[in-house]
């Protein structure tokens, strides 16, 4: 089966859906494979079309294009089977299917055509469904929910067909037969609004629904009407009164004032450009207009020509191309309309007339780019663009608002060098717009730049390299990483829409480890081209998984642009994938924030812009400013804690009130009592508690800053989730509702109920949601289902297709009938298997993995010595950076809770992926281990071997090379192809099957991606309805980026930004709205600073520094918090002076304790140790520093710390997995391993510090960077050791001072000293790893000296840990006693003794008396002996078994033995007394017809009666220079092979052996010095040009050619030694010219080669030979020469003799095709005549003789194989009726192995097989005359009379050997000597006698009788028996009555051979004629 539904009831696949692309874009998936029946049915259908639209050619085709534009948006409901004029269903249930109906759309990607939207498939296609869908119904009417879809699709599928809506549905109307009702019938009640243009009332849109929407939101009404299934039935009407048409208009115009509903517009948008109501009704209003004579109604038009404005500028702006014309048209009338409603004096807006001057500028500029051939789609987001010039210098005046985000291709393509301003940081800005501007260049080249200059730099290499990617492979870009071979392999359905998996070439990457490389990250930007960047597609990594990433797989989504570029390239097609680490999403919302940014609605721009460092109370405090702290003060001042007005600083309480330190104090007054509060908080210094205490003051006076209805929430932002979460949980303490969290994955239990994805799942929250929302989130949801699990379906199957070997049953209609056939005879070894089914699948063992042939593949596979992978310990797990980067940049709120957008759990979804995968895969490569379909007797392959074998399989699926098509017309029998190219074949085979399914899969992608971003809008509107309710919204400044439209319409008032110093100003930005009045920026510049991704922008342009710092320097007021609270005094030293002027140390801090088993709890070691550089990315490690580290964790661990008290610190992500790499998980588990930058706002009461860099060029890398030196010297509470090379660190000042301060304290040296806690006295130096040693378990090296309570010393040495040895066990050997004999017991002390001894001791075995090692509690009667049997078997040799088993069955001892066929040979003894037989394997040797030694064995010769056969090759040259490839022929029949000649125009697509048809264009043979005037197939009437060649080469020198032929690809100079090597003495002369020969690329001196070509034949024969007709060949390869212009006149004169012979060859294809129709009409006959219906291969050779180009060959295979399955059908015929069954059982068997020979699939019926198998039949059909004969004799109670001669005649049929012309002599004389015995008639008379009798008589059949015993009598007359007498002989009663014979007798048969009496019904039947022997 090829076809899995894994939903029942679902649809066939749509051919309606547009796919977003022009008529010129070449895209989609126009090209059907139907039948020819579904070819007429659209020839047909649009015929009807064409006449029932009744518009020009020109507005049809306009229509078609218009179709093109849609972006997939209008895909409406699941009623497919009701489209396009299967519009109803009768009560009956029938359903008349109509012309729009959706066949299998099974095209190519990029093989669209312009009109597809008229296609349609097989009709049957569309009746099956439609029968699919009624036949679920018992009374055939549709339920409600199907008509629901019905009118959902029929409107969705006029949105997505070009603009034939109206006029389709007005010319199928007569043929519905209602059309004059409209879509309201459907509804169950009638409207007249087609006839009269009321008001449609489908689904609630009537004139009063549409009033109301006009008073809604905008954003309502664009939700509403998008999802309202009746809007497209409703715009299609072909009339509409003019009220509602005005109505209408205003209403769809206020939806579009909606900006922010993007999809939702676009989905809109597109219903309406297609509609009638834009194409028709618009445009008959308009010209309304100027006849309208009522005043009052033409005052109203200005204002309904404004609504139509709106609607059109939307229209042309979202569908630029496929809307061109119908807008035209309006604007054309709307001008029209304005200049009569001006002349009757209504007065036209200026901004009217503007809006029409900028729309008739943009359709000018469309019609310019379609005239010039550039305007390509719909999706073409330049195309309203007006073309301009790409002057640098143009770029500085050009509005940063219209500059594109994504890179263009000429910033690929040209020396681009953008206009960048530097971030100021010690002057104001000039203006905002100069703001906005600097920070949106800066920030869009801070991604745009890597993948500029990477492209620049890959283009280059490419030409440096000639164009060969080969070592680009291998190259290593600064900016890029490459990906090559990128081929798009899987849809799958995700939350933002359509995304890709993607599989490229792992080769090159074999280095990389993917868990922890920041390759391929959710988020990053990848750009892909398959033209060298000519264009290119942008995406970015929607998903990451580092298992599949080995294996080259990632999953991609594409930007909205790229996906409709997408549809117009073949999916096939393979990519170059280049990679930029930015992560653009955050980009992209914020580079859209800034565009969109009003300069006059940006809050701050006093303190942002202007720099003032006055700074004001928030605005809010000037109404109201008193506050109450009580919630915050000290418990001891809660209670006389009052309101006071805190603008006055006297009113203030004192900080011990409020339980803060001075500097808090200061920072918590500021934030309160100013609208921009900095605060800066050094490590430890308790900035977050601060910031909550800040957020709690505020919360609980929320009524001085909320606005009236309470619906201005504070916003809170965080640069990291840990932060937010860290924050949030804060404030949760005291606000315990009201906190809705948004953004990336939270790991807090506290807040998941407020995490907005739950908030908005829950039941209670939607139910308070307006109705609009939860209708529409329905509508969109339910369409999404049915598209989900419509591309599931398909991408199910594409996903499993790369698992592992595809069952051959599923590829079959990609596998031509040849080798299909030729796939299920499968040979053995040496000769044929008849086909049977196998447990193995046929796939498997033709691609060399059964279970059968494996081992001896093994060479040929090439099972290369692989590196076994080594099991790595169980490590400790590491967040790994790519994960850190990854959990930050995903925003989970799209993600639905419910498993599936249709509530398919993601168990469920794996368990049908599983079923497929059962179904589909004949071998998984995904299980643990290969599943392939075998008996487990049967696998007998190794482990070693399998794994090798699974790497090799992954390797050849993996691979994307697969056989051409012409390779594969030329394979004639696959079983014949080495292992390499049946992989090949079997890779392009698995290419068809994705191709079709990747098409199925197109239609349902556009519609998926149209639902989401629809839904999108919707939950947009469903989180703005929570958001506004909220009290405090929680965001990372990702989330912020991403949520940035929702927080303009939530206008949070106060925004508090925690982490602010980490966050680029660009983000800042466009995290504050307009209504923000109080900003708080909590964060430390002294710490981590933001990242960008180019150093050049940050080091010269300042890109990297944060609002929160910029506005520090510039002097706005801000407050340092200077008590710290983490570090001892010791550590703290090291930031003070030197990164903090000053920090003072909290009491708490003072009363740390000391780290045990150190001297000292700060100290630096010092080493010299060199860092190794890691190859994928620029990270490095340093193997010294992570051992050390390790073992020093180690020791602390031994000290009785917790793993969780302890943190590894590591400034590099290299070093970090190298750590891991040392750390087992059973040690370690717990231990905290991470980079510093990962690592701010944590702290541990331990911290271990590897600084890594250890360099002879003494680069420090960013450690010379304070910010993060700040954050690494900071993080331990109590202890601090770093490691790491001095020498070099001291080179940078910072890192020189803080040495001095440690070099004071004797905190710095080359070795720690450890201290045992156990003896003081023992102190050990540690330098290195190993010093760790002489601690070995912590303490010291001496013994621990403990006694245990077994009684034994603990054999430790000193250990500081389990003083008490309660967890110590104890290993030495037990002591206790087990039995009575005193064994001891052999466990280990700790381990519970056995119950029962299980020492061995020797006991004697009373079965054998054998002496044996027993255990000592077993029994020997029960033990079994172990030592060889001694027993002889049967056939006198020894047993092989062992004393206690049962003895061996079969003797495997090598005896000579004498077979069956007289031949003798060593094989097992066993054979002796057993039924089988060994094959025999004496070489046969037996000369055959064709006067070859026939190579098989006796066994396979069936003892020489069926011989091997033979495959002596044949190789004689045939006409058309070819070998032939039959194996041992006679007569070589016509060449198969491809026709390989061709010319300059075309070439021929013939077989080989067909005659060409000559080539009629004229003959492009010409140059400057001679023309030939005659066609391309005729002689040339031209000589050859000897005038040198004036081309120059590409490395400059000149070409060696001559003038007018083409130019060697060879250089003189360059290539010296292969031009001049000497063949025919001329080549080394230095003005000597030469010929490329094309064929085979050889060099030939022209002079020379000229006189071989002009050779006569007649001068190359010997006296007295004829001379062979055949084409000249390369003198120096014997390459035939077919294409070469210079000799073309020999070649035309060869081809043409060749023709001849061809066509005098198939000058019998008449007679082939009339002997083909006779053996056609044979067949026909004789299916009927033998009842052949039960035979397979007799059907078969029907289907063969259906095929084209049969040979006389074939014909004649065809013919005996037909002739010989007659012959064992009638033998069948006579077992079945004529041979006891002991006869038949044999009998049957010796036929079907004859069946077998002719089934075999080298049976080509040569002399040789022709003759063994008439021999073969002979003797079968003698067999069946003795079998016959046996049958009558056991009938007759005289078997035993015959059978001594009947056993003699036996013996000769079955005896082993050919049977021969003399054994069937033999038999027959044999027979007819038996014939005497035994009558055939039964009478006990002759035959002779028997025709003398009934002659005499004289009566007709039917007259002769038996008695029950069998004698004969006769009735005359009338031949009815009319009384009854006794038989003479016997007395039996004969005869009867009333002409009816007794139910004893019976009618003579062997008498006159009538089967029924003369007087009966029967009588007249042709029952006559005896048994055909």
């Amino acid at each position: 089966m090829d076809r899995l539904t894994l939903i029942t009831g679902r649809r066939e696949p749509n051919n309606d859906i547009d796919t977003g692309q022009n008529a010129n874009a070449h895209g989609g998936r126009g090209r059907r494979q139907g039948s020819a029946q579904g070819d007429r049915v659209r020839e047909q259908g649009d015929r009807r079309r064409a006449q029932s639209r009744g518009s020009s050619q020109g507005e049809r085709e306009e229509r078609d294009r218009g179709g093109e534009g849609m972006r997939g948006r209008g895909r409406r409901g699941r009623a497919e089977a009701w489209k396009g004029g299967q519009r109803g269903a009768g009560r009956g249930g029938r359903v008349e299917t109509g012309e729009g109906g959706g066949g299998a759309a099974a095209g190519r990607w990029g093989e669209g055509d312009a009109q597809r939207g008229d296609r349609q498939g097989s009709g049957n296609e569309r009746e099956g469904a439609v029968r699919k869908r009624v036949q679920g119904r018992g009374n055939g009417e549709p339920s409600a929910a199907e008509r629901e879809g019905a009118r959902q699709g029929v409107a969705d599928m006029w949105a997505r067909r070009g603009g034939h809506s109206v006029d389709r549905r007005e010319g199928r109307r007569g043929e519905r037969g209602n059309g004059a009702r409209g879509w309201q019938e459907k509804n169950g009640r009638r409207s007249d609004s087609v006839g009269t243009g009321r008001a449609p009332q489908g689904r609630g849109l009537g004139y009063k629904k549409l009033e109301e929407l006009t008073e809604k939101d905008p954003s309502e009404v664009a939700i509403t009407l998008s999802s309202n299934a009746a809007l497209p039935t409703m715009l299609s009407e072909a009339k509409m009164r003019q009220d509602l048409i005005e109505l209408l208009c205003l209403a769809l115009s206020r939806a579009f004032k909606s900006r922010a509903d993007r999809g939702t517009l676009q989905h809109l948008g597109g219903i309406i450009k297609d509609s009638g109501f834009f194409r028709t009704v618009l445009p008959h209003y308009l010209v309304g207009m100027v006849s309208e004579f009522n005043a009052a109604r033409r005052a109203q038009y200005p204002r309904h020509l404004e609504n139509i404005l709106v609607i059109a500028s939307e229209v042309i702006s979202t569908f630029p191309v496929s809307s061109i014309k119908t807008a035209s048209m309006l604007l054309t009338l709307l001008q029209a309309s304005i200049y009569s409603l001006r002349a009757s004096g209504e007065e036209i807006k200026p901004q009217t007339e503007e809006t029409i001057e900028n729309l008739q500028g943009i359709i000018k500029h469309l019609q310019d780019r379609s005239r010039e051939g550039t305007l390509r789609s719909d999706r073409d987001t330049y195309a309203l663009l007006p073309t301009g010039g790409v002057n640098p210098g143009e770029e500085e005046e050009q509005d940063f608002r219209s500059i594109p985000i994504y890179p263009t291709l000429e910033e690929f393509q040209q020396d681009h060098r953008p206009f960048l301003r530097p971030n100021l940081t010690s002057q104001r800005y000039t203006n905002t717009h100069i703001y906005l501007d600097t920070h949106f260049r800066l920030l869009r080249e801070d991604f745009v730049r890597p993948l500029r200059e990477g492209i620049h730099q890959l283009l280059q290499n490419q030409m440096n390299m000639g164009r060969t990617d080969t070592p680009l492979r291998t190259k290593r870009f600064d900016d890029i990483r490459l990906y090559f071979d990128t081929q798009l392999m899987v849809p799958k359905c995700t939350q933002t829409g359509i995304g890709y998996i993607v599989q490229f070439d792992t080769k090159p990457l074999q280095f990389v480890c993917w868990e922890n490389s920041k390759r391929l990250i959710f988020g990053s930007l990848v750009c892909l081209s398959c033209d060298n960047f000519e264009t290119f597609l942008f995406a970015t990594v929607s998903d990451r998984d580092p298992k599949a990433l080995k294996k080259g797989l990632v999953q991609i989504t594409f930007t909205e642009e790229s996906r409709y570029k997408l549809t117009r390239i073949q999916r096939d097609q393979l990519f170059v994938m280049v990679e930029t680490t930015a992560y653009f999403e955050a980009y992209r919302y914020v580079l859209e924030g800034l565009q969109e940014q009003e300069e006059a609605d940006l809050p701050f721009q006093r303190y942002i812009v202007e720099c003032s460092t006055e700074v004001r109370p928030p605005s809010y405090l000037q109404r109201k400013d008193s506050y109450d702290l009580s919630s915050i003060a000290d418990p001891n001042y809660k209670d006389r804690m009052l309101p006071f007005h805190s603008l006055k600083a006297e009113a203030w309480p004192k900080m011990e009130e409020l339980g803060l330190d001075e500097s808090q104090m200061r920072a918590f007054q500021l934030a309160l009592t100013k609208e921009l509060a900095i605060i800066q908080g050094p490590p430890g210094t308790g900035k977050t508690f601060v910031g909550l205490k800040i957020a709690q003051a505020l919360l609980t006076n929320q009524s001085l800053w909320r606005d009236e209805l309470g619906t201005a929430p504070m916003l809170v932002v965080c640069y990291t989730n840990h932060a937010l979460d860290q924050f949030l949980e804060g404030i949760h303490k005291f606000l315990q509702k009201g906190i809705v969290r948004v953004g990336g994955r939270s790991n807090s239990e506290i807040l998941k109920q407020f995490n907005l994805r739950e908030l908005t799942q829950s039941h209670n929250f939607r139910r308070t949601l307006p109705s609009h929302l939860r209708g529409a989130y329905n509508e969109i949801h339910k369409q999404l289902c049915q598209e989900e699990r419509e591309l599931q379906e398909q991408s199910i199957k594409l996903e499993c297709s790369l698992k592992g070997v595809i069952r051959e049953s599923f590829l079959q209609r990609f596998i031509s009938n040849q080798h299909w056939d030729s796939l299920h005879l499968r040979p053995t070894q040496g000769g044929f298997e008849i086909p049977t089914e196998k447990k193995n699948g046929l796939m498997m063992e033709w691609l060399g993995l059964g279970s059968t042939v494996v081992l001896q593949r093994e060479t040929e596979y090439g099972y290369e010595e692989e590196a076994m992978e080594v099991d790595e310990e169980d490590l400790i797990e590491i967040a790994e950076e790519a994960d850190l980067i990854q959990a930050e940049r995903i925003i989970e709120d799209n993600f639905d809770p419910r498993g599936g957008r249709d509530g398919r759990k993601k168990e469920d979804m794996e368990e049908a992926v599983r079923a497929v995968e059962e179904l589909m895969l004949a071998m998984n490569l995904d299980k643990a281990d290969i599943q392939a379909e075998q008996r487990e007797e049967e696998w007998k392959i190794q482990g070693a071997q399998r794994k090798k074998m699974k790497n090799r399989i992954k390797k050849e699926l993996g691979k994307t090379s697969a056989m051409t098509e012409l390779e594969e017309r030329n394979v004639l029998d696959v079983w014949t192809l080495s292992l390499q190219d049946r992989w090949r074949l079997y890779r392009l085979w698995v290419s068809r099957y994705r191709v079709e399914l990747n098409t199925r899969a197109l239609t349902s992608e556009q519609a998926y991606q149209n639902a989401v971003d629809r839904l999108a809008d919707v939950k947009r509107h469903e989180n703005l309805c929570l958001l506004r309710d909220a009290t405090v919204i929680g965001m990372t400044t990702t989330g912020a980026a991403k949520f940035r439209k929702t927080l303009q319409q939530v206008r949070p008032r106060l925004v508090i930004v925690e982490e602010a110093a980490e966050v680029l100003e660009a983000h800042t930005i466009t995290t504050l709205s307009q209504a923000c009045q109080h900003l708080i920026l909590i964060g430390d510049h002294q710490q981590l600073r933001p990242s960008a991704t180019v150093f050049d922008l940050a080091k010269n342009f300042n890109l990297e520094m944060s609002m929160f710092e910029r506005l520090v320097k510039m002097g706005l007021p801000y407050i340092r918090l200077n008590y710290q609270h983490r570090m001892r005094p010791e550590i703290a030293r090291l930031l003070t002076p030197h990164i903090y002027t000053e920090l003072e140390n909290h009491p708490s801090v003072l009363d740390y304790e000391n780290i045990k088993g150190l001297k000292t709890n700060l100290f630096f070691v010092e080493h010299s140790h060199l860092e190794e550089e890691i190859k994928d990315g620029r990270s490095h490690q340093n193997l010294h520093e992570a051992k050390f580290v390790v073992a020093f964790c180690r020791y602390l661990l031994l000290q009785e710390y917790k793993p969780e008290q302890i943190t590894i610190l590591t400034t590099y992500t290299g070093q970090l997995h190298c750590l891991r790499k040392l750390m087992p998980a059973k040690e370690f588990s717990g231990v905290k391993v991470h980079v510093v930058d990962k690592y701010q706002g944590e702290e541990n009461d331990i911290v271990l510090l590897s600084l890594v860099r250890s360099n002879p060029q003494g680069k420090v890398g960013f450690l010379n960077i304070p910010n993060r030196v700040c954050v690494a010297l900071s993080r331990a509470k109590k202890a601090l050791y770093c490691i790491g090379n001095s020498a070099m660190l001291s080179q940078v000042k910072l890192w020189s001072n803080i040495f001095h301060t440690l070099r004071e304290n004797d905190q710095v040296g080359q070795a720690l000293t450890l201290c045992c806690q156990n003896h003081p006295d023992r102190q050990v130096k540690a330098s290195s790893a190993e010093d760790f040693k002489q601690a070995p378990e912590g303490g010291c090296t001496q013994p621990c000296e403990f006694r245990l309570e077994c009684g034994h010393v603990c054999s430790r040495v000193c250990h500081p840990y389990d003083q008490e040895h309660k967890e110590y066990k104890c290993v030495k050997n037990c002591q206790k006693i087990l039995c009575e004999q005193g064994h001891k017991c052999t466990l280990v002390c700790y381990k519970p003794c056995p119950k029962q001894c299980p020492v061995k001791v020797e006991k004697i075995i009373p079965r054998c008396q054998h002496t044996q090692m027993v255990p000592c509690h077993q029994d020997p009667e029960k033990f079994e002996c172990q030592k060889p049997c001694q027993k002889l078997l049967p056939c006198g040799h020894p047993c092989d078994s062992v004393c206690g088993a049962p003895c061996t069955s079969r003797c495997m001892v090598k005896v000579p033995l004498r077979l069956k066929c007289g031949h003798s040979q060593q094989d097992a003894c066993f054979y002796k007394t057993h039924m089988e037989q060994p094959e025999c394997r004496t070489p046969c040797e037996h000369q055959l017809q064709c006067g070859h030694a026939c190579h098989g064995t006796c066994s396979k010769c069936y003892q020489g009666r069926f011989h091997f056969p033979c495959f002596h090759k044949c190789e004689r040259l045939l006409i058309c220079s070819h070998k032939c490839s039959k194996p041992c022929t006679n007569n070589c029949p016509p060449c198969q092979r491809n026709c390989e000649n061709c010319c300059v125009h075309s070439r021929c697509m013939k077989r080989c052996g067909e005659p060409c048809a000559p080539c009629v264009e004229p003959c492009a043979w010409n140059c400057p010095h001679q023309n030939c005037s005659k066609l391309c197939h005729e002689p040339c009437d031209r000589p050859p040009c000897t005038q040198p060649c004036a081309m120059i080469l590409n490395c400059g020198h000149p070409c060696i050619g001559l003038c007018g032929d083409k130019c060697p690809s060879k250089c003189r100079i360059c290539d010296y030694d292969e031009v001049t090597e000497i063949f025919f003495g001329t080549e080394d002369e230095p003005d000597a010219r030469f010929i490329q020969l094309e064929d085979c690329g050889h060099i030939i001196e022209y002079t020379a080669m000229d006189t071989y070509m002009g050779m006569e034949d007649s001068n190359q024969a010997n006296e007295g030979q004829q001379v062979a007709i055949k084409l000249k060949e390369c003198p120096k390869c014997r390459t035939p020469i077919r294409k070469n212009l210079r000799y073309g006149s020999h070649i035309n004169r060869s081809l043409a003799e060749i023709e001849m012979v061809k066509k005098k060859i198939n000058e019998q294809q008449p007679d082939i095709e009339e002997r083909r129709e006779t053996l056609q009409d044979q067949w026909e006959e004789n299916l009927h005549l033998h009842e052949m219906h039960e035979q397979g291969e007799y059907i078969h050779i029907k289907i063969r003789l259906e095929k084209n180009n049969l040979t006389a060959n074939d014909l004649w295979v065809l013919e005996n194989k037909m002739d010989f399955l007659i012959r064992v059908e009638k033998l069948l015929k006579i077992e079945k009726e004529n041979m006891l069954s002991r006869h038949g059982f044999r009998f049957k068997k010796n036929v079907a192995e004859f069946a077998g020979w002719l089934k075999a699939y080298h049976q080509n019926f040569t002399d040789q097989q022709v003759f063994d198998l008439q021999r073969e039949l002979g003797r079968l059909t003698l067999l069946a005359e003795l079998n016959a004969r046996c049958n009558l004799a056991d009938q007759r109670g005289q078997a035993d009379k015959i059978q001594s001669e009947a056993q003699k005649i036996r013996d000769v049929l079955e005896m082993p050997g050919q049977f021969t012309e003399q054994d069937q002599c033999r038999v027959k004389e044999a027979l007819q000597e038996l014939d005497k015995k035994l009558p055939l008639t039964g009478l006990g008379i002759s035959e002779e006698e028997r025709k003398m009798i009934v002659s005499a008589m004289k009566m007709p059949p039917g007259h002769w009788y038996k008695c029950p015993n069998g004698h004969v009598y006769v009735i005359t007359e009338c031949g009815g028996a009319m009384e009854r007498r006794r038989c003479p002989d016997c007395n039996a009663t004969i005869g009867g009555e009333s002409h009816r014979l007794d139910s004893s007798n019976q009618v003579a048969s062997e008498m006159d051979g009538a089967q029924h009496p003369a007087w009966s019904e029967a009588y007249n039947l042709p029952n006559f004629g005896r048994l055909n022997l």
